[in-house]
Parts: C-alpha cells; sequence; structure tokens
C-alpha cells in the first residue's frame, strides 16, 4: 500500500484540488466518504464536491456538544447545496458510562480524560462511518498546526485501513478564505468572532490576532497533544 500512495502522491503532485476529487470519486465510486466538521477547509470542500455532483457521501460527527451556530451552518449548507450531511452520533450507552464514571466536563481534568471522551464522541463514530469505505476525504492543511506540518496529500490510514486524501493539505489560509469570499460559501459565523478552528463548544474558545489558528483548541494542553485522535500520526 504504501508504494500504491507513493504513487499516487506522485501521479496528483500538480493537480488542482478539484481534479483530485474528480479523479478519487471516479475511481472509488461507491468507496469513498468525506468526514466535514464544517469548519472553513470542510465548507470548502463541501462546495467542490457539491458544484461538481461527485458521487461522495458527506458525513459529520455530531458529539452533543457543538455551538448552535455550527448546528445553524449543517442546516445552511444542507439547503444550499441541496445535498444530504449524514450525521453520526456516539453510542449514547458510551456517553453515559463515561459522564456517569468521570462527570460531565471530565476532559479539564486531564489528558487521558479529554482522549476518552473523544475517543466516545468522535473517533467510535468516524470508525462506523468509514466502515466498508476504502478513501476518506479530509480538509486538514499543514500549516493548520505542528501536529498536522508532517501529513501529506494523500496517506494510508492504517487505524481506519483506508486511503486517506488532503486535498487542500498545501493550501495556506489565505487561499482558503480567498476561494470562500470568490464562491460565496457559507461558513460558520463564529469565525468572524475570533474563532478559527471551531470543535466542541467545552474545548474551543477565542484566540488573538496572530495567536495559532488552533490554539484555541483545547488551550490548556501542549500544542503537540492538540488532536481528538482522529488524525493521530503515529
Amino acid at each position: 500500500m504504501e508504494e500504491k500512495v507513493a504513487a499516487l502522491n506522485q501521479q496528483f503532485l500538480n493537480a488542482s484540488a478539484e481534479e483530485l476529487l474528480a479523479w478519487f470519486a471516479s475511481a472509488y465510486l461507491g468507496k469513498i466518504a468525506f468526514s466535514t466538521s464544517l469548519g472553513a477547509e470542510d465548507q470548502v470542500i463541501t462546495h467542490m464536491i457539491a458544484s461538481s455532483n461527485l458521487p461522495v457521501r458527506i458525513f459529520t460527527l455530531d458529539t452533543g456538544r457543538l455551538f448552535q451556530e455550527t448546528y445553524d451552518l449543517l442546516d445552511i449548507t444542507s439547503k444550499k447545496y441541496g445535498i444530504d450531511i449524514d450525521t453520526c452520533f456516539p453510542e449514547a450507552s458510551r456517553v453515559e458510562g463515561m459522564v456517569n464514571k468521570h462527570g460531565i466536563n471530565l476532559f479539564y481534568d486531564n489528558f487521558e480524560n479529554r482522549r476518552l471522551c473523544c475517543h466516545i464522541r468522535k473517533k467510535e463514530p468516524l470508525t462506523r462511518a468509514l466502515d466498508g469505505m476504502t478513501v476518506w476525504i479530509t480538509g486538514m492543511r499543514q500549516e493548520q498546526s505542528v501536529t498536522r506540518s508532517a501529513n501529506n496529500l494523500i496517506e494510508w490510514e492504517p487505524r481506519m485501513q483506508v486511503i486517506k486524501v488532503n486535498p487542500l493539505i498545501s493550501w495556506k489560509e489565505e487561499s482558503v478564505w480567498a476561494f470562500i469570499r470568490e464562491k460565496g460559501i457559507p461558513v460558520n459565523d463564529l469565525h468572524a468572532k475570533g474563532y478559527p478552528s471551531i470543535g466542541c463548544q467545552p474545548c474551543t474558545r477565542q484566540v488573538q490576532p496572530g495567536e495559532d489558528v488552533r490554539s484555541g483548541r483545547w488551550w490548556w494542553e501542549l500544542p503537540e497533544f492538540k488532536e481528538c485522535g482522529l488524525h493521530k500520526k503515529d
């Protein structure tokens, strides 16, 4: 698989994000899915998929702790593009057991609790959502954080056993926002209020001008730990 991924990276070295998406959608028909958190990058990819009517399943993870603005954007996006965005939820019994044992805001207590919460609310639903898929599309960019600087355009994801495609991996933040303005893509209202990266409400805060775009996520932890586990690179 490493040789195949290396060959694909070489094949699409100079391809646009749209060309990359179109090729994978055709080559892996019925086996390709895009996970959106409704962030700026994900909205760009949703636009690319929907405007070209690509046969890609789009889904999002509802952790039960999201901002109302995120739910509003989900509704706006579905209606604007006339698409279905599947919503995947954590197992209720798993959430109940975790909260009853560790407390409702367990993630503030220690790193292990925070990762447990992310695992139950995000990683387990993602694993179910990708069951039977061969390709997983994400909105990751290398520039977003130190934990993503080593990611490539196309990767093999051994934990999920899928080819991971990151169409915007080399895009700069200004390119993302220029594309959004040009295409009139809807975005989360919180972006204009100092939230460049938006996750669960208890684990996301505003950032100051000049701060790292992901500094508002799990702000009480060191930068090298700031991942929910979905994109952990071993």
